[in-house]
């Protein structure tokens, strides 16, 4: 059987990690009787280039078609924060137009089983107004910027069902992190999975301030289960988190939207880190993230859990075994590349 699937290089250290995990996919599904078909969609600094825009018009809608899209890195030093078209900009016009309002990042190691949900679509990186103008502050004059949090019921009520329902599938604690002892948003946030929780009686919900949160998922990171959290919060903690496993190389991530009729859940898949410039042609880029980003796909949107093991098992081998890119390790480094095929191996023997 064929299997039609969407993928968006992107920049920097994208094509490479891409092509790293598409291999393993591709080893994966063949052990399932599966036949990849791939479908490349340029999105960022290289559709920027290509078509002076950083999505092209149609490409939310051939992704839903495809159920799902495995995405590289976008980010690119000749686009700095005041040009004014931006790669970024791709991936926040792709979760809205896909309806993404959930961030999945599983974060595991032999002694660590965590899932960080993280809400997309509201916080202080959606609030209005934003500006920058004159202002007197102390009797003198400068200039100020403005950014607003502003959260809505059903924003948080969507993604905490998503935290609640992950928990009744793990060890069912959820820890909802906020700062509401200061934010209004937060104290919402708080009544919102309260309620959420009502429903979901085997789920142990508890409160915790976002800055005393963090020195414990630091210091006891094996006791937390599923971390539930605003969009600030969320992209803060996920990469704090990645030092409890080593890299930031190695953490995939899914963003979810609402499940469609028929069961199908769109979905954008990437790793958690950024486009790395400096590594892309080296190959010394981690494509670990991206691999498990591929498996997290296979199982979520694709509906194919056995290749999605198949990856996630060759992966903790290989990795056990010492085998990594610099980052994760000195002493049995191998290129991105090398890496990928020791995966790929173990996926299909």
């Amino acid at each position: 059987m064929t299997l039609d699937l969407a993928r968006a290089p992107g920049d920097g250290i994208g094509p490479e990690i891409v092509t790293a995990a598409s291999e393993v996919v591709e080893a994966a599904l063949a052990a399932c009787g599966e036949v990849p078909r791939w479908h490349d969609e340029p999105v960022g600094a290289a559709c920027i280039r290509a078509h002076g825009t950083p999505l092209r018009d149609g490409a939310a809608q051939r992704i839903r078609e495809r159920g799902a899209v495995l995405l590289g890195a976008v980010g690119d030093p000749a686009f700095g924060p005041s040009a004014p078209v931006r790669p970024e900009q791709a991936i926040l016009q792709l979760r809205a137009e896909l309806g993404l309002f959930a961030n999945l990042r599983p974060v595991r190691s032999q002694a660590i089983d965590v899932l960080i949900v993280r809400e997309l679509t509201g916080g202080i990186y959606f609030g209005t107004p934003r500006s920058t103008h004159e202002a007197i502050f102390d009797g003198r004059p400068g200039r100020e910027a403005v950014d607003t949090c502003r959260y809505h019921e059903v924003e948080i009520r969507r993604v905490a069902e998503i935290a609640m329902t992950s928990a009744e599938a793990r060890r069912g604690q959820v820890v909802s992190v906020d700062k509401a002892n200061v934010l209004a948003t937060s104290r919402l946030w708080r009544t919102v999975t309260e309620e959420v929780a009502r429903v979901h009686p085997s789920v142990r919900l508890e409160h915790r301030l976002v800055d005393s949160f963090a020195m414990d998922l630091v210091r006891t990171p094996a006791a937390f289960d599923v971390i539930l959290t605003g969009n600030l919060f969320g992209d803060i903690l996920s990469d704090l988190a990645s030092v409890l496993v080593g890299s930031i190389g190695v953490l995939p991530s899914a963003s979810l939207g609402a499940v469609e009729p028929g069961g199908r859940r769109v979905g954008l898949y990437e790793p958690i880190h950024g486009s790395a410039p400096d590594l892309a042609g080296t190959g010394r880029a981690n494509p670990v993230g991206t691999i498990r980003s591929a498996a997290m796909m296979l199982r979520e949107s694709y509906g194919q859990p056995d290749a999605a093991d198949l990856i996630e098992r060759a992966t903790a081998d290989v990795l056990t075994e010492g085998w990594g890119t610099p980052d994760l390790s000195p002493a049995r480094a191998v290129s991105t590349a090398e890496l990928a095929r020791r995966i790929a191996a173990k996926a299909c023997a």
